[in-house]
């Protein structure tokens, strides 16, 4: 009895015909995964800031972000915004992206050095703390007065330089001191230093310290309007009364501060896909109301002189990409990657679908056409035999009939194909029967 497979279809078929043309798509993908548009890096080196300021703590928030999304990131301590410039900006450095105060560079130097901009996340205003009975009312009257502004690369001196530059003040008026943050709020708090000048977010330990330590006082920037109009990285800040604490109304008046903002800013090496997950970052971890800022108001493409990079424009208007928000990031990566492909091979479907299938009926009926060739040769060798060789003949054709039935009866072929099957078998007892007649 001949083989029929109880299936519409050969498995084995199918994989001849389909096989080579998935094959064939499977290696495209798996080259263009690496070698079109390469996926982005697993690691990446975040410069953040000095010990314990708020630079460090938002870098450790990033990296927790990040690390659900299976990047690792590494937090390195910096002194601040000016060296997380050059380092960024180094092709010999192993930084990434970093924090940067806006008024930090400019447009042309950023461009020249290759660096781009995330976008701003925060205010982090100028504090500039004394001691005294008299309140400071004007920037003249610090002058002779010990200032410590932080080390070299913490980015509130070359701010606070042009600061002095706008009160017709020279830095040799004042004396600099260049502790870190830490070390020099003791030595404020210990009498060595007379006048302590820091730029941070109000989430900063030290600031919020100070301003609840009693003799400390803040100074009130009066005029910040008029510095937002000559500087215009810098914005007018309200530090409300008693939003340090309400019980104690601490502050017990508002103060008028001028901020910079701190911004995100890498290399335009930065792979743009990990540009959205910085960004969906920021939006948890800045997002929040403040201090100074609303709900939402960060992050934002304002309040930064370094070019927004395009794809993190796209972000602050439309939101994450469409994928992002249903599939997981690697995943969503993937097929934005491969999207070209997708496409091409979109268009190849239609005449594809025309082809193999054609080519898998074909396959399955060769299986049993080539025998009727064998039949055609039985029936010419009888037709050219002569009446004495016919018996001979119509003998050795019947045995060779009988094999070819034998083979026939071992064909495998899917039950959708039984019809040519049997129309074969009956072709073969035709055969048969002719050659008995004709004995």
């Amino acid at each position: 009895m001949p083989k029929i497979k109880f299936t519409l279809i050969s498995t084995k078929d199918a994989l001849f015909a389909f096989g080579p043309i998935v094959l064939m798509v499977i290696a495209v993908l798996f080259a263009a995964y690496y070698f079109v548009d390469p996926a982005p890096g697993r690691t990446l080196d975040f410069s953040a800031g000095q010990e314990n300021s708020a630079y460090e703590g938002f870098a450790k928030q990033y990296a927790e972000e990040l690390t659900k999304n299976q990047i690792t990131v590494r937090v390195h301590k910096s002194q601040g915004s000016q060296e997380n410039l050059r380092q960024i900006s180094d092709p010999e450095s192993n930084i990434d992206i970093g924090f940067v105060q806006s008024g930090s560079t400019n447009q042309a130097d950023a461009e020249a050095n290759g660096l781009i901009s995330l976008g701003s996340l925060f205010y982090e205003p100028i504090w500039i703390f004394y001691r005294g009975k008299k309140d400071i009312t004007n920037l003249h009257e610090l002058k002779g007065q010990r200032i410590n502004l932080g080390p070299d690369g913490y980015g509130v001196r070359r701010l606070f330089q042009q600061i002095l530059e706008v009160n017709n003040l020279e830095e040799s008026d004042v004396r600099i001191q260049q502790l870190e943050s830490t070390p020099a709020t003791v030595a404020f708090i210990e009498g060595k230093v007379d006048v302590l000048v820091m730029s941070s977010a109000s989430d900063s330990l030290l600031v919020q310290m100070l301003l609840q330590t009693p003799g400390v006082k803040l100074f009130d920037f009066v005029q910040a309007e008029a510095y937002t109009r000559r500087f215009p990285f810098l914005s007018h800040v309200l530090l409300p009364r008693g939003i340090v604490n309400m019980g104690k109304d601490i502050p017990s008046r508002d103060y008028h501060l001028i901020s910079p903002t701190a911004t995100l800013v890498a290399h335009e090496s930065l792979h743009p896909a990990l540009i959205s997950l910085f960004l969906q970052a920021a939006k948890k971890i800045h997002g929040g109301a403040n201090w100074f800022s609303r709900q939402g108001e960060f992050p934002s493409d304002r309040f930064t002189e370094i070019a927004v990079e395009p794809q993190a424009e796209k972000f602050y208007k439309n939101g994450p990409p469409f994928l992002q928000r249903y599939l997981s990031f690697w995943m969503s990566n993937f097929l934005e990657r491969m999207w070209v492909l997708l496409i091409a091979f979109g268009a190849l479907a239609l005449p594809l679908s025309k082809i193999i299938p054609p080519l898998y009926v074909w396959r399955v009926r060769s299986r049993i056409y080539r025998w009727y060739g064998q039949l055609r040769s039985v029936e010419h060798t009888l037709d050219e035999a002569t009446p004495k060789q016919r018996k001979q003949i119509a003998q050795e054709q019947l045995q060779r009939l009988n094999e070819i039935e034998a083979k026939v009866n071992h064909i495998s072929i899917p039950l959708s194909y039984a019809e040519e099957l049997y129309g074969l078998r009956s072709h073969i007892h035709f055969v048969r029967r002719r050659i008995v007649d004709g004995e």
